[in-house]
């Protein structure tokens, strides 16, 4: 029997199971007459709406911005070059610019907690939000530990004395005490730590720019020297024009694991004050936060080192105790190689506070996504129990359990818990990406069957439906083409080939849900 859907939401008009959000629990609406926009005035579930349109907008920058900007970053210019780094970051960010498209329009509609998570078990199948749920709920929470990981190499930097244990426990108690709170502090907390790495941004810019003109202690103005020796484009692999080609395909999965966005700004959908108005401002902003931070900074990163520089290479290759750490950043060994001595020091602070905040911002995803999962019967239902401030307590406690698995990093070497970690969650990422597209292929389909008009939403996407289908294929080939050199002779590594886990287990446990698969139509 087909399951009827209400002709505005998509939701059903009568679903026990999907946690009240049939058309009779609908949020409250208001009407704006200066927008012509409804405005979301609470929730019907226990999330407070409480996160400004300012912590908002520095939340998504949080949680975007990593490490791999600033350090891992160098393995994408040894493999590619200057040139195909710029490119790869190019091209990818205007990949994931078709996904944002997609999300902004389907978050603004419908901003209830949860967002894509739960669009995809409403929209599109029970089974497949369920495995969206699951695989991006794994795919944040695996990258906590990951973070605090990261968090201790850069320490390093400064000494190799560095109490481990004493790192990973410090991170998790401050992890805790941020997020056990009202969202409000730890939107508050997220806006001052993100400033950080905003400071970072514009240093690292200004010293790009000024080095480059002859504003260092050798005087050297060398421009766009590396761009011309020893060239824009690195081989990879093989050599001549295919082994280009593969260096800028290498340049792309290193600008697929940096580059990231949409989906930050869409998990706080249910605790967004006015989320018509400020989850619009942000999905539209995010287009020059790509240009700025992640192009701008693949073109810093090609212009201040050149690709063949000795101890970059030393450094990737060897895997020894300064990979990862500031010491591995090309713009820290620029530095070095220009004399300036004090700039790699600050570069390093403000590191701790950018990784520090990645993490935060990764606490609270998991924590909201496992709370998501919970609301529509995909995951126990005693995780839906939240406190008087609108925290989901108990999906904060199973969240807290990952953080612990930092603690790897005292009994083994810290770089190896960062690579497995790391090669873990990778194509997670692309795979969500995946679903968000087939999600608004589903809603654009929906609306065009009942008859709505999309010019009456209150955001409208451009381009639609081709850019969902153009992001569907960019992600799908992106994905599908990852960790090729894994199967050519001499290259098999099980490390680089575990990145497909999630995925795989996601699908796994998908079969496991006691649910019958019915698509709503």
């Amino acid at each position: 029997m087909e399951e009827k859907s209400s002709p505005v939401t998509g939701y059903p008009k009568e679903s026990k199971g999907s946690a009240g959000y049939g058309e009779q629990n609908l949020p409250n609406y208001s009407r704006d007459e200066s927008e012509n926009e409804g405005v979301i005035l609470e929730n019907v579930d226990d999330l407070k709406r409480r996160l400004s349109g300012r912590q908002i907008q520095m939340v998504t920058i949080g949680g975007s911005i990593g490490t791999a900007l600033f350090v891992s970053i160098g393995s994408g210019l040894t493999q590619g070059g200057p040139g195909s780094l710029f490119i790869a970051f190019i091209v990818y960010s205007c990949f994931l610019g078709l996904v944002n498209n997609c999300m902004a329009e389907m978050s603004v509609f419908m901003p209830v907690s949860g967002s894509f998570v739960r669009m995809g078990s409403k929209w599109v199948d029970e089974a497949f939000g369920f495995m969206l749920g699951w695989n991006f709920f794994l795919y944040e929470a695996v990258l906590i530990p990951w973070e605090i990981s990261a968090l201790n190499l850069v320490l390093t930097f400064w000494s190799d004395n560095i109490p481990l244990a004493a790192v990973c426990a410090a991170c998790i108690f401050l992890y805790g005490v941020i997020n056990l709170f009202a969202v409000k502090w730890y939107g508050e907390s997220e806006f001052w730590l993100s400033g950080g790495k905003v400071v970072l941004i514009a240093m690292i810019f200004s010293f790009t720019f000024i080095t480059m003109v002859g504003g260092n202690p050798k005087h050297d103005a060398y421009g766009f020297r590396y761009w011309r020796e020893p060239g824009a484009f690195a081989e990879y692999v093989t050599t001549g024009s295919l082994g280009r080609f593969e260096g800028f395909l290498a340049a792309l999965w290193k600008a697929a694991f940096t580059i990231v966005g949409p989906e930050y700004i869409a998990m706080m959908s249910g605790e967004a004050a006015h989320p018509r108005k400020n989850l619009k401002r942000a999905f539209k902003t995010i287009y020059w936060r790509f240009g700025v931070f992640f192009i701008g900074g693949a073109l810093a990163c090609g212009i201040v080192i050149p690709y063949n520089d000795k101890k970059l290479i030393a450094i990737l290759a060897g895997g020894g105790s300064e990979t990862g750490t500031a010491a591995s950043s090309p713009y820290v060994i620029a530095m070095q190689n220009l004399g300036i001595g004090v700039l790699p020091h600050v570069t390093n602070a403000l590191l701790v506070t950018s990784i520090f905040s990645a993490g935060n911002s990764y606490v609270y995803c998991a924590c909201r996504t496992l709370y998501s999962l919970s609301l529509d019967g995909h995951a126990p239902q005693f995780l839906r129990k939240c406190t008087k401030s609108g925290v989901p307590i108990y999906c904060f406690g199973v969240t807290m359990i990952f953080p612990f698995l930092s603690f790897l990093a005292v009994g083994s070497s810290s770089a190896q818990v960062i690579t497995w970690l790391a090669n873990l969650t990778e194509a997670s990422q692309i795979i969500d990406y995946i679903c968000m597209c087939t999600i608004y292929i589903f809603f654009f389909r929906a609306l065009k069957v009942q008859g709505i008009d999309r010019n009456t939403l209150p955001y409208v996407g451009w381009w639609q439906p081709y850019c969902a289908w153009a992001g569907l294929a960019a992600m799908i080939i992106t994905v599908g083409c990852y960790g090729y050199t894994t199967l050519l002779p001499g290259w098999w590594d099980t490390e680089r080939s575990s990145p497909t886990i999630p995925w795989y287990l996601s699908v796994q446990f998908s079969t496991l849900d006691g649910k019958s698969s019915r698509r709503l139509k």
